[in-house]
């Protein structure tokens, strides 16, 4: 049943970022993403780090950086590229591959071993959110999609590397760590490419609040948390709700409607979510020479990013 709760609680956090596409475009139209992504990430990092009044020590300075980097900073300008140069559907059916990336790294990384299954399912679930969000009539430009798959194995390996460095302190201080760190990599490219608004409104703000406190600071503290007790198998493949919740958003806010299609897609998704988790759990009491640094306890079982 705590194994059940886990993932439950951690299916809310990609559940809650489908929900950030409409935030961003209807309370901040026009504002640049790099800056977006800046203010989501630094503000939110240093009021977390402001309630555990702890900082990194040793080695965890650059452990921190480097996954503030690969979970925040290039995994945001990335996805900011692709956005720009791919229409939405090719953009996130490419981020898609996410969790077959983290089936792949979690075997030498983690030393998991991973149940055939659970890469079928992972490949079901990305034909899922093709079939949910991808339209006949888009482009595929190149640099898009270099950079969407870039994003993608960015988190990919964020994620796998946040297991493997379980921290000497909690998730919620692992993430203000990381949401600093990675706010701080993204000062230097908002400050040069990210012009200021001439206006800032109360809806603006009141879009920076969701994005940070609710979208960054919650999301990511039971991702991470997910991440401590949960294997990268299992939590992984949550990441296709996202486009599921982005899909609902349109038809509840915004009046779409869905076609059989995309009502199918919906259907892979949630099957591929429960078959490939299924297969893991059958596999995960069977461990590989997992490093040192892994826990070797049953309740070290991983999430996603």
């Amino acid at each position: 049943m705590n194994r059940t709760k886990d993932i439950a609680l951690t299916a809310l956090a990609p559940a809650i970022w489908g929900s950030s596409y409409y935030v961003a475009t209807t309370f901040l139209p026009g504002w640049h993403p790099l800056l977006v992504a800046f203010l989501r990430a630094l503000p939110a990092g240093l009021l977390l780090l402001l309630l555990v009044r702890q900082m990194p020590r040793g080695i965890w300075w650059s452990r921190v950086f480097l996954l503030g980097a690969l979970n925040f900073s290039v995994f945001w300008a990335f996805l900011f590229v692709a956005a720009y140069r791919l229409p939405g559907g090719v953009a996130a059916t490419v981020g898609a591959i996410q969790p077959l990336l983290v089936l792949m790294l979690s075997r030498p990384l983690l030393g998991t071993r991973v149940a055939p299954l659970a890469f079928l399912a992972a490949l079901a679930g990305i034909g899922g959110v093709a079939m949910l969000i991808l339209t006949p009539g888009a482009s595929l430009d190149p640099l898009g999609l270099a950079a969407g798959l870039g994003g993608a194995a960015s988190m990919a390996l964020g994620t796998v590397l946040s297991r493997r460095w379980q921290p000497p302190a909690g998730p919620l201080t692992f993430t203000a760590w990381q949401l600093v760190a990675g706010g701080v990599l993204l000062l230097p490219a908002a400050l040069a490419f990210a012009p200021l608004p001439e206006t800032v409104t109360a809806a603006n703000l009141a879009g920076l609040a969701y994005l940070g406190l609710i979208g960054a600071a919650f999301t990511y503290l039971v991702w991470f948390r997910g991440l401590a007790r949960l294997e990268p198998a299992i939590v992984s493949p949550l990441g296709f709700l996202s486009p599921v919740t982005a899909v609902a958003l349109g038809m509840l806010l915004a009046g779409e409607t869905l076609t059989g299609l995309q009502v199918a897609g919906i259907a892979v998704i949630f099957a591929s979510i429960i078959a490939g988790q299924r297969a893991q759990a059958r596999r995960a009491g069977v461990p590989v020479a997992a490093p040192s640094s892994v826990p070797s306890s049953a309740s070290a079982t991983v999430r996603a990013g």
